[in-house]
């Protein structure tokens, strides 16, 4: 785990968002796994909250469903949204990504059940940062789940993510124009998206990655596929109910 001084303060906000932000922070306190104090989270357990709790639905309205979102898969209007808080020097979020992740896109996205939409929460430093800006940057010209895929391939980490490092897995992830994805990789824009999804998950209390919400309800950790199917499954029964 990064130490606290490396850590960005919680933006709390007044009213239910408060209780937002206590219902996330405890949520994934309690659930995550004890990894010796290790900043990415392994398997840990998902977190239940009172029926109709406004925090919990605080946390369901994270939801961005952008029709355009180039950080998302599935229908805008899927009845279920998976929010991914992701760093991609994270091991465990590489596991997810190759493990997990792709059994959902096939169960779930395809028959538009679910909605995947990533963030990018870099916590291990400057290459981190410029990783998640480098994602961004393929995503604008519709590559961003090619760049994902590289990035998180086995033993890509390891390999580092410097600039002529990202260049390749753009170039891997089939980005056509390199000279573009230099200058959106280094623009305002990537910086402002990143900030954004930074300043949500700290808002609501994420401090390891990778760490989700499922129609709301808060995972931590890289579980294995029943622990989503299960939220999924949950999630999708509430949604049915209220139409």
């Amino acid at each position: 785990m990064s130490s606290p001084s490396s850590r960005k303060p919680l933006l709390i906000s007044a009213g239910v968002a408060v209780a937002a932000v206590t219902l996330g922070l405890v949520s994934w306190q309690a659930t995550a796994p004890q990894e010796g104090g290790s900043r990415g989270a392994g398997a840990g357990a998902t977190a239940t909250a009172p029926a109709n709790d406004p925090a919990a639905a605080q946390l369901k309205a994270l939801a961005r469903r952008e029709a355009g979102d180039k950080l998302a898969v599935g229908r805008a209007d899927a009845p279920v949204v998976l929010i991914e808080y992701s760093d991609f020097k994270c091991g465990y979020c590489a596991k997810f990504a190759r493990d997990t992740e792709p059994e959902l896109v096939k169960k779930y996205v395809e028959d538009g059940t679910l909605r995947i939409e990533w963030r990018n929460f870099p916590i291990f430093g400057a290459e981190s940062e410029a990783a998640a800006k480098a994602a961004w940057a393929a995503g604008q010209q519709d590559r961003f789940q090619q760049f994902h895929a590289a990035a998180y391939a086995e033993g890509s980490k390891e390999k580092g993510f410097a600039e002529d490092r990202l260049l390749d897995l753009a170039r891997q992830a089939g980005v056509p124009d390199l000279e573009r994805f230099k200058a959106d990789m280094a623009g305002e824009q990537a910086a402002a998206a990143l900030k954004k999804d930074q300043d949500e998950g700290y808002r609501i209390g994420v401090t390891s990655t990778p760490s989700f919400l499922v129609g709301g309800k808060p995972i931590a950790g890289a579980q294995p596929l029943p622990a989503f199917t299960a939220a999924i499954a949950e999630a999708q029964a509430k949604a049915a109910a209220q139409q």
